[in-house]
Formats: structure tokens, C-alpha cells, sequence
């Protein structure tokens, strides 16, 4: 039992009067209590670790695509965290969502290019 309470930190409110261990960790971490335990720079990792995916994938021009490159990372990001049931849960919402944009970004990249130039968009049809 000792070993099982030592894998994470003191909630920031204290200990709290419930001290049964198993049960009381299990019903804190699906009430909430994960959220006080992530730290704001950890967030903040994640946001700017958003921020280079969204970089890499949207037209960017400016400090204020920048910023709103920021604000749509943070507001994600936000959510993720408010829906997530745990931390873990936060993190693979977060990875999967990424991981979506990554797939779908090399399936229409090579797609796009020929569509935005006349030369090429004869080419799908057939006609050369």
C-alpha cells in the first residue's frame, strides 16, 4: 500500500481525510484529482507540442497566424483536458487527434498540389 500512494504527488489541497489508498486514488484519479497533478508547464509542452503539428500542416504567415495558430492549439488543447477521464485519456486524445491530422495531411498534400495548377489536373482525367 505504501508503494501504491508514492507513484504520484500530494494533491495541491493536501492529503485529505480519505487515507483508504486503492479506493480512494482509483476514485480520484476518474474524479478530477488528475488535473490537479498535471503541472501548467506540462500543459504548456503539450500546447507549443500542438502548435508545431498545426505548423506543419496550415499556411502560416505572420505573428498573427502565429497567434491564431496559438489560440486554436490552446483551445484544443483545453478541451482535450476538460473531457479527458484521465491523464493518460488527455494524452491519447491529444496523440490521436495529432496522428489524424499527420495521416490525412500526406494523403491530400500530394492531391492538392495538382489541383491548384491547370497542368496537372488533366493529368488525373486521362487526357495526356
Amino acid at each position: 500500500m505504501v508503494d501504491n500512494n508514492n507513484w504520484r504527488p500530494t494533491p495541491p489541497g493536501g492529503v485529505g481525510g480519505g487515507g483508504g489508498g486503492g479506493g480512494g486514488t482509483e476514485a480520484g484519479l476518474h474524479g478530477g484529482d488528475w488535473r490537479s497533478q498535471l503541472l501548467p508547464e506540462s500543459r504548456e509542452r503539450i500546447i507549443n507540442k500542438i502548435m508545431r503539428t498545426l505548423k506543419r500542416h496550415l499556411p502560416v504567415s505572420g505573428p498573427e497566424g502565429l497567434q491564431e495558430l496559438k489560440k486554436i492549439a490552446m483551445r484544443f488543447e483545453e478541451k482535450s483536458y476538460t473531457a479527458a477521464t484521465s491523464q493518460s485519456d488527455y494524452l491519447r486524445k491529444i496523440s490521436s487527434k495529432m496522428l489524424t491530422m499527420e495521416t490525412k495531411s500526406q494523403n491530400t498534400i500530394p492531391n492538392a498540389l495538382p489541383s491548384n495548377s491547370a497542368g496537372n489536373s488533366t493529368k488525373d482525367v486521362g487526357t495526356t
